[in-house]
């Protein structure tokens, strides 16, 4: 017995077209016309409204290249730029304009010029006295090792490096004298202090020092009053030597003043026994000085000229005696 297959029966072709379509399919078909109505009634752009966006967009993007993509170094600068590739490059730009890749490339800018930095450290002396000491040092970058400092120190290697450095080297400089020595050898102190400084930091951290000078140096109370009162001592000894040659050089002034007024008597006894002139002449000089104070007062004086020496048209007898 052969089976025959079965088949399944025939369908009416119009059966489809006779269904109603689902209430979906009609909404969407309804919103896709509408919208191409909308369309149609929309107007249409202008000719070369494109090409007027494709000049701006790349104005644009000229503008945004030639803000970002360029970079200035000024005067006393100098620049090194970090890439997000290969990060920090080697190469130190100097001053002008330079090329750079947006995002890409990061310039950093550093300032090379000598620059202050003042420290302020107390130390100990040699022998065991504690001073307050306050040192200014000139310093800038070694530009040739900016690559170096930036990737080690970054942009403020200066406030990480130098007071450490300053100070260590201060402490290690001022103990190799006493106190004393710190006020009389004050720039051996500074050129020591700059020369162990520019050796350390020149070698380890790429920092030039140009200068070193020592501002400020104080002592300790005990021994600031130590040294007022050795020099009052000093100055009191000093006073007390040159009283004691003042005394000497004004007794041997009396002694030189007595004996030349013992001479000067001796000559003009000597001189009196000869000829009275000499009394005529000191007689003459008494009465042109009592002249002169009379002529200077503004009183009217009636003086007998006698009395006063006045009277010089009177020769002197031998003995010395006006003639009556």
């Amino acid at each position: 017995h052969h089976r025959h297959p079965t088949h399944p029966p025939p369908t009416d072709p119009n059966q489809h077209h006779n269904n109603p379509p689902p209430p979906h399919t009609n909404a969407a078909a309804a919103a896709a016309a509408a919208m191409s109505v909308n369309l149609q009634r929309m107007p249409r752009p202008p000719r070369g409204a494109g090409t007027l966006a494709q000049v701006l967009l790349g104005a644009a993007g000229a503008a945004y290249l030639g803000y970002n993509g360029l970079f200035n170094v000024q005067g006393g600068q100098k620049a090194v730029v970090f890439s997000r590739l290969s990060g920090v490059g080697k190469q130190v730009y100097g001053e002008g304009t330079h090329i750079c890749v947006p995002w890409l490339h990061k310039p950093q800018v550093f300032d090379v010029r000598t620059r202050p930095k003042k420290m302020r450290s107390i130390s100990g002396t040699k022998d065991l006295q504690m001073v307050d000491i306050e040192m200014r040092v000139l310093y800038k970058p070694s530009a040739r090792n900016l690559p170096t400092i930036w990737s080690r120190f970054g942009t403020d290697y200066d406030d990480r490096i130098l007071p450490s450095i300053i100070s260590e080297t201060l402490k290690a400089t001022i103990a190799q004298f006493d106190a004393s020595q710190l006020i009389t050898k004050r720039e051996e102190v500074s050129r020591l202090v700059r020369r162990n400084l520019t050796e350390r930091a020149a070698r380890d951290f790429h920092i030039l020092i140009e200068d070193v000078a020592i501002t400020h140096l104080s002592f300790g109370r005990e021994y600031t009053k130590a040294i007022e009162d050795k020099q009052v001592a000093q100055q009191e000894a000093e006073r007390a030597k040159f009283l004691v040659q003042r005394a000497l050089q004004e007794k041997k002034a009396r002694i030189i003043k007595a004996q030349g007024e013992a001479k000067a008597a001796q000559l003009i006894g000597k001189s009196l026994e000869k000829d009275a002139s000499y009394l005529e002449l000191e007689r003459l000089n008494a009465a042109k000085e009592i002249a002169n104070n009379v002529a200077r007062s503004n009183n009217q004086v009636y003086l007998n000229s006698d009395s006063l020496l006045l009277n010089l048209l009177k020769p002197m007898t031998d003995d010395g005696k006006k003639s009556r």
